[in-house]
């Protein structure tokens, strides 16, 4: 069930006038400023996990958000692409632009997958400077979360003693917490996926899953019948164990796919609010390794 409906949510309220405001693209990033800077941000974020980070209004309403923000974090990538560029512009906020110490990009701090040889708008929504949806590693989460607590430290330097306390908790906390999930995980490896779009290929990437085949064609291509079609006669003499999909894909052809060949439907939480039980990083890890041996495993 989708447990947020509004457009962007805060996660904090201000505490004082001198709060720092943050404006983040998606909610895990948005969930990592909550860990390193606590009460002493506000932070308002822009999508929600029903919601394609590809594609976003510029509302009046965003764009008041970023009018205020002394930190933008986004992913990069170019994932905001259609959107992003058009709030920077029409906020006019000086701090948060280009360049700026406040426009924080987490694809600036990690090693990209699937950059593609080749950028011809013909083979669909590509991303020529790779995969955007780089936060299901969470190995990247541990890189990015140091490259935002300096950025922090930078912005507002009366808060440097919090930050520099919380980033310590907080990789305290994440290097346990990716030994867990590595053992718990362990049995996934090799697991063999169809996904809808590339959503998950960093978490295939971490787990050892074999995506074996997306329902789109293309990138940011809906699946056509035919193409489902040719799915089906390619996949039925060794079928899979399911097809993922995040919670803003749609479902039909996820369903249409695990009917025919008998396996498993399932929808990965994504990101924070994914499912009830997502309410920040670490139970976002949680719960997907714990769909995935539930489900499909």
């Amino acid at each position: 069930m989708k447990t947020i409906t509004a457009i962007f949510m805060t996660l904090l309220t201000p505490l004082s006038a001198n709060a720092l405001n943050v404006f983040a693209c998606e909610p895990e990033w948005g969930a990592l400023v909550k860990e390193l800077a606590g009460d002493i941000a506000e932070i308002t974020v822009a999508t929600t996990a029903f919601q394609d980070p590809h594609k976003l209004q510029a509302r009046p309403s965003l764009i008041a958000a970023v009018r205020r923000a002394d930190l933008l974090i986004c992913t990069g990538a170019q994932l905001e692409i259609g959107w992003l560029p058009l709030l920077l512009r029409r906020s006019a906020n000086p701090h948060i632009q280009v360049g700026d110490p406040g426009y924080f990009l987490a694809a600036d701090f990690v090693r990209k997958i699937e950059i593609p040889k080749l950028v011809d708008r013909s083979q669909g929504d590509i991303h020529p400077q790779g995969n955007p949806h780089l936060h299901l590693d969470p190995r990247n989460i541990q890189r990015i979360a140091s490259a935002l607590a300096k950025r922090l430290t930078e912005i507002d330097r009366s808060g440097s003693s919090v930050f520099e306390s919380r980033l310590n908790d907080f990789q305290d906390r994440w290097s346990a917490a990716m030994l867990r999930w590595e053992e718990e995980s362990a049995s996934l490896a090799g697991l063999r996926l169809v996904s809808h779009h590339r959503s998950f290929s960093y978490l295939a990437a971490w787990l050892d899953l074999d995506i074996v085949a997306t329902l789109e064609p293309k990138p940011g291509i809906p699946p056509s019948g035919a193409h489902l079609a040719r799915l089906l006669e390619q996949l039925t003499p060794n079928p899979p164990a399911g097809v993922i999909r995040t919670p803003y894909s749609n479902e039909k052809p996820s369903a249409w796919l695990s009917e025919r060949l008998g396996i498993a439907e399932l929808q990965l939480p994504y990101t924070i609010g994914g499912t009830d039980d997502v309410v920040d990083l670490f139970t976002l890890f949680d719960e997907t390794i714990r769909l995935l041996k539930e489900h499909v495993n």
